[in-house]
């Protein structure tokens, strides 16, 4: 039977130096960043995810945003190359857990760049962002990569913030959600539900119709509540501060056989 594993990576202590683009640097509260990862790991787990912690990555200061290194579809990993080339070393660590856990990995090659954060799987359609970090070359490689496997690759501007699940991620039902005025094409979506507050926009559905979101959404929560879903909130205000959000900090592994069966 198939497991449920989320891949994590501890916050490096240089945390607080990583990369701003669309908003205001802030202060980052290191010891509060590592007991909100603590508490964001626990959550998974409370709710049937195995954890696997990527070997730590402590001259990377955004490498606890393990998402942005690989692209899951199926069992096959698609290691990406992010576009900023001082996150170009998180990669080999999350190749080398991957491939113990049994992965067919493939890579994006130069010219190629691609972020992980900036796809977004909905059943069996992929829509990749290409702006800051993601590039045509990058989307061109992971149609080499999924398509064969059935998947239909949708590529959608990004312009207004770092990625693409910055802005929209989807509910159980392949509704995507989002914070309109950050989305620059909300009609490339077949449905699409606007969120009241920006972090409302990023959900991680742990099953069962619960969605581990941020605590900093509560008018978006009680829109989710309404529409039967339930809300799991955690608090990662030190990651909002470095543009990053409740999916980034995990990579959701749904498709991996137990080895131990």
């Amino acid at each position: 039977m198939p497991s449920r594993k989320a891949l994590i990576r501890r916050p490096s202590p240089r945390l607080a130096e990583g990369l701003v683009t669309h908003i205001e640097r802030a202060p980052v509260d290191t010891e509060l960043a590592l007991r909100q990862w603590e508490r964001y790991t626990e959550t998974l787990r409370a709710h049937g995810w195995e954890t696997v912690e990527v070997a730590p990555a402590d001259d990377c200061p955004d490498g606890v945003f393990v998402e942005d290194t690989v692209v899951m579809f199926r069992n096959v990993a698609l290691v990406g190359r992010p576009g900023a080339p001082s996150r170009r070393p998180e990669t080999p660590g999350v190749e080398a857990e991957l491939t113990g856990l049994g992965c067919s990995v493939h890579h994006v090659r130069e010219p190629g760049t691609l972020d992980g954060g900036d796809v977004l799987k909905t059943g069996d359609t992929v829509y990749v962002g290409q702006g800051g970090r993601t590039n045509a070359a990058g989307i061109q490689q992971l149609r080499a990569a999924f398509e064969p496997l059935g998947a239909r690759v949708v590529a959608v501007p990004v312009r207004t913030v770092l990625h693409l699940k910055s802005a929209v991620t989807a509910l159980p039902d392949s509704t995507v959600i989002g914070y309109e005025p950050l989305v620059d094409t909300p009609s490339v979506f077949p449905r699409f539900l606007p969120v009241p507050e920006e972090p409302g926009a990023h959900v991680v559905l742990l099953g069962g119709g619960k969605l581990l979101m941020a605590a900093s959404a509560p008018r978006s929560a009680e829109l989710f509540a309404r529409l039967g879903y339930e809300p799991v909130p955690v608090d990662i205000s030190e990651y909002e501060k470095l543009e990053g959000c409740v999916t980034c900090l995990s990579v959701r592994l749904r498709d991996l056989p137990d080895l131990r069966a």
